[in-house]
């Protein structure tokens, strides 16, 4: 309907000046004209140049006004017309918003006394607010200075109307010719295929996107780091137990078992199979007594240790526990420098905030060989973080119990202007790799930190749950950018 009316128009007339005016002329959708515009316009049956107007347009609230009157005359009108009435009895009658903006606009307008009691300095006023406001939403113009002041105090807003202007094209007809698109076996039977018009083909058009599948940011990233490591010369440890037993997860650290970090508020403890099935006893004696009595330099935690707490299982909190099952298993072969790395899930009884979720990703990296100080852990941390991009570090001492000395890592962060925490470090004790059977002049030195904070500040997210959980929107996934980090 709207093709034949645009075509026939024009075989009269040599133009369409507004395409909004000739919709309404003709009963007409605009919305449909504009469509049934873009296709004459493809096939060049006309012309069409795009039309903009901008016109003011009453916003939600000053719809409000205009229907009800402003808030300085809701106020005024509000107020006896001789005597006074008390602030509270006033905020009762209004609305809680035309009150305070009712205070405001009276006030400055010099028609009320404002105090505990609140009265009318004039008898009479006139709403020029909603009058304005009626006068925009019929149509009207108004002056520059009250355009002004209603903008300012957000009841109107500007709107831009876009349409076309119509003229006939290279390819004009007053009937638009159906053409074909597809050669049927019902043409080719009646022979009228002959007369046809076909659609001309367009072999620059794209087909529809192919549906494909999409890495998520945080394998990405960890697909990034883990060749970080490979290119420093470390071997990726098998994480694939989150099934852990208290032992490997605290006791073989040096972690005593009244430690906070091994309640049920901390650490996610199973029902079933509760407890290990076994562990390498000669190692557990050990183990225990370095924790009761000390021995290696130590006193212990003199603390009676107790096999029931060593055997439960739990979702493992660290990855650290995978790394004390690969020096145990190191210390019983001839002693050989390793580099051992590990990037995989670990679980805590966490409050889930925009921060914390109850099961993350750890990066967890270790160097074991002779003679190791705290200067070659330093020296590997600038190594590694400038291949993220992070060339200011500094160090702050710290506490853990199986490391000592022990340093949070800080970078400074550009984009915040600070030092920003990154990562935690240290130097395993004596107390945990000497009952291992490691000689004394072996160190390991550590560091870890999570997967997600980076990941999050290279992809701008700021709530941990739009990045890993059951909440997460996969069109994040797929719309995510690839994010290279910066290695050198």
């Amino acid at each position: 309907m709207a093709d034949d009316a645009i075509l026939s128009y024009l075989a009269t007339h040599d133009e369409i000046p507004d395409s909004g005016q000739f919709a309404s002329q003709h009963g007409l959708q605009h919305n449909d004209v504009v469509n049934v515009i873009k296709s004459l316009h493809g096939f060049r049956y006309i012309d069409a140049q795009d039309v903009k107007r901008e016109s003011w347009v009453l916003t939600d609230e000053g719809k409000k006004y205009a229907l009800e009157g402003s808030p300085e005359v809701q106020l005024f009108l509000a107020i006896p017309p001789d005597g006074s009435i008390s602030k509270d009895e006033l905020q009762k009658k209004l609305d809680p918003s035309v009150f305070k903006i009712g205070c405001s606009q009276a006030g400055k307008n010099k028609w009320v006394d404002m105090g505990k009691q609140v009265s009318r300095k004039v008898q009479h006023v006139e709403d020029k607010v909603k009058d304005l406001l009626i006068r925009i939403q019929d149509g009207e113009a108004i002056g520059k200075d009250d355009i002004n002041s209603l903008k300012a105090r957000k009841l109107i807003v500007i709107q831009t109307w876009k349409g076309y202007s119509v003229r006939k094209g290279p390819n004009y007809a007053p009937k638009r010719k159906k053409v074909a698109t597809d050669l049927t076996r019902e043409n080719l039977q009646r022979g009228d295929w002959k007369e046809l018009e076909f659609k001309e083909y367009n072999f620059n058009a794209k087909g529809p996107p192919a549906e494909a599948g999409h890495l998520h940011p945080l394998l990405k990233v960890k697909q990034q780091l883990k060749n970080i490591f490979l290119q420093m010369g470390f071997e990726e440890m098998p994480t694939n137990n989150f099934v852990e037993s208290s032992f490997w997860n605290f006791d073989a650290l040096f972690q005593p078992q009244q430690h906070p970090a091994r309640d049920s508020h901390d650490t996610f403890f199973l029902e079933a199979p509760s407890t290990t099935r076994e562990l390498p006893e000669d190692y557990v004696e050990l183990v225990k007594r370095v924790h009761e009595s000390g021995g290696y330099g130590s006193r212990g935690y003199m603390y009676d240790w107790k096999r029931e707490e060593a055997d439960k299982n739990l979702l493992r909190t660290h990855t650290t526990a995978v790394s004390t099952r690969m020096l145990y298993a190191l210390a019983k072969q001839p002693f050989a420098p390793k580099r051992y790395f590990s990037i995989d899930r670990v679980f805590r009884n966490e409050s889930v905030d925009r921060t914390h979720l109850a099961e993350f990703h750890q990066i967890e990296g270790l160097v074991c060989d002779r003679g190791l100080t705290l200067g070659d852990l330093i020296g590997v941390l600038n190594d590694f973080f400038s291949r993220l991009g992070m060339s200011k570090l500094r160090f702050k001492p710290a506490y853990n119990p199986y490391t000592e000395p022990s340093m949070e890592i800080f970078s400074y962060h550009e984009g915040l202007k600070k030092w920003v925490e990154i990562g935690n470090s240290g130097m395993f004790r004596p107390e945990m790799l000497l009952p291992m059977g490691f000689p004394e002049d072996v160190r390991v030195i550590a560091w870890g930190l999570s997967l997600e904070r980076p990941t999050m500040i290279l992809y701008g997210i700021d709530n941990i749950r739009d990045l890993f959980g059951h909440k997460v929107d996969l069109s994040l996934i797929k719309r995510n950018p690839i994010c290279s980090l910066g290695i050198n």
